[in-house]
């Protein structure tokens, strides 16, 4: 049952009065009609990007809304997922006084961002199996805790969370609950955008830069209440996603077979490269994962990792995260590139 939730309570003051910039595309939406455009103060001469992109990308939205089977008015996009992250901690959280709660081994932006708004981040450790310490969470929020950040799939340990467990947290904290799915088309669990009905404090994160391949240009996906979109369009840049961008992003957007045989060929890689890595006595652990890439534990990180860098492989030693000591995060490659990998590995003494 859905609980009463107002989104007013949460949004800064000032944000809250703010009266959004209206651009000039925003004023006029064009039809599609032959219309003389004097209004943008643009160059006139046509070279295909002399004019502004669509502000609210109206094209792409629609594409991506039926996909993921939400309305368009669930939907914003930015310029990446950083963008949109951002734009949740201007748009909630009142600098020098909220806080957020996050849960290391996690992606390292989170924090980034917290420290960029001066906004304290409140880091409760994941547990020994990678899940969320729900009661520790639960412990550590206040008055001022605005945000809570759950990456599912996380990064770097690859696996997703028990569902059970961010339920407990969506039906118990009063602010927002930001569910990254940066990997979620690499994993069998269903998206959370299924639940955004059930839960108006819940925001969903994704990107087309992992399994859609256009890392390069970046977009990413914010999916939300329509109360929250609302919140987060007054104060994003009017033009925040590049003309170039939306193009790129429809035509693979409009080709979804191809993302799913590369996600397929990718899964068919991770599986391979899993069962490859099992012959290394120095590999000590393999932890199980939802997304494109492994994370392994070795008897040393530190050298392991420069091993490879002098056989002209880049991975990527995450032992500086908490509860991740001498491990390796291992990119799920192309055929040959993981050859190359297990070659080099083999190589190693």
């Amino acid at each position: 049952m859905k609980r009463e939730f107002d989104i007013n309570k949460l949004v800064r003051e000032s944000v809250r009065e703010l009266k959004p910039y209206s651009s000039a595309r925003d004023e006029y939406v064009s039809d599609g009609s032959e219309m003389v455009f004097l209004d943008a103060n643009e160059n006139p001469f046509n070279n295909g990007v002399n004019r502004y992109p669509d502000p609210q990308q109206r094209n792409l939205k629609a594409l991506l809304a039926e996909q993921r089977g939400v309305a368009m008015e669930n939907l914003l996009l930015g310029n990446g997922s950083d963008e949109v992250l951002d734009l949740i901690f201007r748009a909630f959280c009142e600098p020098k006084t909220d806080n957020i709660i996050t849960s290391p081994p996690t992606y390292g932006m989170y924090k980034v961002l917290a420290g960029v708004n001066d906004v304290k981040n409140k880091e409760v450790l994941l547990t020994s199996d990678f899940e969320p310490n729900v009661e520790g969470i639960l412990k550590a929020v206040d008055q001022n805790t605005k945000l809570l950040f759950l990456c599912s799939p996380n990064n770097p340990t690859g696996n997703c969370f028990s569902e059970k467990r961010i339920k407990h947290l969506l039906d118990s904290f009063e602010g927002l609950v930001v569910v990254d799915e940066a990997y979620i088309d690499f994993s069998e669990a269903e998206s959370w955008l299924a639940q955004l009905q059930n839960y108006p404090n819940l925001i969903v994160t994704q990107t087309l830069s992992k399994a859609y391949g256009l890392a390069g240009i970046r977009l990413g996906i914010c999916c939300a209440s329509p109360g929250i979109i609302s919140v987060l369009n007054k104060i994003k840049p009017p033009y925040n996603v590049n003309e170039l961008t939306q193009q790129r992003a429809l035509r693979h957007v409009l080709n979804p077979k191809m993302v799913h045989e590369e996600v397929r060929s990718i899964l068919k890689e991770r599986n391979e490269l899993t069962k490859e890595l099992l012959q290394f006595n120095f590999v000590l652990k393999i932890y199980p994962t939802d997304a494109n890439f492994v994370l392994v534990k070795v008897d040393d990180a530190d050298k392991r990792y420069q091993q490879l860098l002098d056989k002209g492989i880049v991975v990527r030693n995450r032992s500086t995260q908490p509860l991740c000591e001498n491990t390796l995060r291992l990119t799920v490659g192309t055929q040959e590139e993981n050859k190359k990998l297990i070659e080099a590995l083999r190589s190693l003494n």
